[in-house]
C-alpha cells in the first residue's frame, strides 16, 4: 500500500454512500487517517456507529440515506467536496441499486458541487453479460459517466481482510468439517487486500484531475484457483482436510436447488460469477497507476488463521487435526 505524496484530503468533506459495510469501514479508516471529514450515508446508519470511534470529535457524521429514494440525496451531499459510491448487491432491484439508477447519485453529486466522484464497480462488469450483477455493474458505469464525466471508476476483485465474509467463511468451514466440497476448483480469483483497495480510493480522491474520466481494474498480485485457496487456508490452520472438487454440473445444480435459502453458501448468480473467474483483463490501468503496490494473501494468512487452529494461539505447535 502507498499513499499519494500529493495528498490533499485534509479537511475535505467526503460522502461515503453505502459506507456502513465491510469495504466502507476500511475506506473510512484510510480517509480519516489522511485528515478527511466523513459523511457516512446508509439506509442503516446504526451499522456504522463503530466508525465514530475512528475519527476525532465531529470528524464523522452519519446520515440515513436511501439511493432508491433520490429525494434523500440532495441534502446528504450538500457541501461535500467528494463522493464515493460503495453501493452494491447481488439481489433486489439491481438496476436501481447499481445499474442505471446510479446516474441519479452522480447527478446529485455534480449538482452539489463535488469536485470528485469515485464509483466502485466490479471486475467483469459487462453490459452484454447474461448475469444481472455483471450487466448492471456495467450499466451503472455508463450512467455515472453520463452524469459525472470526470468520475473515476474502480473495478475491484474479491476483497479480503481479517474481518471479511470471504476468507473467514472458508476458514470456519474448513475448521469445522473434515471433508470440504469445492465449487469451481479451477476458477481463478485475484484477491485484493481490502486496505490496498481503500488506499486506491483515497489516492483517486487525493488527485482527482489525474484520475478524472479513467477506469481502473484493481486486483491482487497473484491469481489463485479456488481449490488452491482452500488448501492454503487448511495449511495455515495446520489441518489436514479432504477436498472434494465438484464438477461444474454438480456445482450449478447445487446452487440452483439451494441458492434461494437464507444461509446458502452459494447462490445461482454467485456460482455463475465464480465459474467465469474474477481476474483483471489487463486491458485497463491498474493499481500501479494509482500508486499502490498490492500485498499478497500469503503475507497475512498464517497470522489470521491462528484463531481457527486447534488451541488457537496457545498451541505450542501447529499440528494436523
Amino acid at each position: 500500500m502507498a499513499r499519494d505524496s500529493n495528498d490533499t484530503l485534509s479537511g475535505k468533506l467526503v460522502a461515503l454512500v453505502g459506507g456502513s459495510g465491510f469495504f466502507g469501514a476500511h475506506v473510512a479508516q484510510e480517509l480519516l487517517a489522511r485528515g478527511a471529514r466523513l459523511r457516512v450515508c446508509s439506509r442503516h446508519p446504526e451499522k456504522a456507529y463503530r466508525l465514530k470511534t475512528l475519527g476525532n470529535l465531529g470528524q464523522v457524521q452519519l446520515l440515513r440515506v436511501d439511493v432508491l429514494k433520490p429525494e434523500t440525496l440532495g441534502a446528504a451531499l450538500a457541501g461535500c467536496d467528494a463522493v464515493v459510491n460503495l453501493v452494491g448487491a447481488f439481489a433486489g432491484d439491481l438496476d436501481a441499486l447499481q445499474g442505471k439508477g446510479v446516474g441519479k447519485l452522480a447527478e446529485a453529486a455534480r449538482a452539489a458541487g463535488a469536485s470528485a466522484f469515485v464509483h466502485v464497480s466490479a471486475l467483469g462488469a459487462d453490459a452484454h453479460s447474461p448475469i444481472p450483477y455483471s450487466r448492471t455493474k456495467a450499466e451503472g458505469e455508463d450512467a455515472v459517466r453520463a452524469a459525472f464525466p470526470a468520475a473515476t471508476i474502480l473495478r475491484p476483485s474479491v476483497l479480503f481482510g481479517d474481518d471479511d465474509s470471504f476468507i473467514t467463511m472458508f476458514a470456519g468451514l474448513i475448521a469445522a468439517f473434515p471433508v470440504m466440497p469445492v465449487f469451481g476448483p479451477q476458477a481463478k480469483l485475484q484477491p485484493l487486500m481490502v486496505d490496498d483497495a481503500a488506499a486506491a480510493v483515497a489516492n483517486a480522491l487525493a488527485d482527482p484531475q489525474a484520475h478524472a474520466g479513467k477506469t481502473y481494474e484493481i486486483a491482487g498480485p497473484e491469481q489463485i484457483a479456488m481449490g488452491d485457496l482452500n488448501r492454503r487456508i487448511a495449511a495455515a490452520q495446520g489441518r489436514t482436510r479432504a477436498f472434494l472438487e465438484l464438477p461444474d454440473a454438480v456445482s450449478g445444480a447445487f446452487a440452483t436447488l439451494t441458492g434461494w435459502l437464507p444461509f446458502a453458501p452459494l447462490s445461482r448468480e454467485q456460482w455463475a460469477l465464480l465459474k467465469d473467474g474474477n481476474v483483471a483483463s489487463g486491458a485497463l490501468p491498474g493499481l500501479a497507476e494509482l500508486g499502490i503496490t498490492p500485498r499478497p494473501l500469503g503475507l497475512f494468512l498464517d497470522r489470521w488463521m491462528v484463531r481457527f487452529r486447534n488451541h488457537g494461539r496457545f498451541g505450542t505447535k501447529v499440528r494436523p487435526a
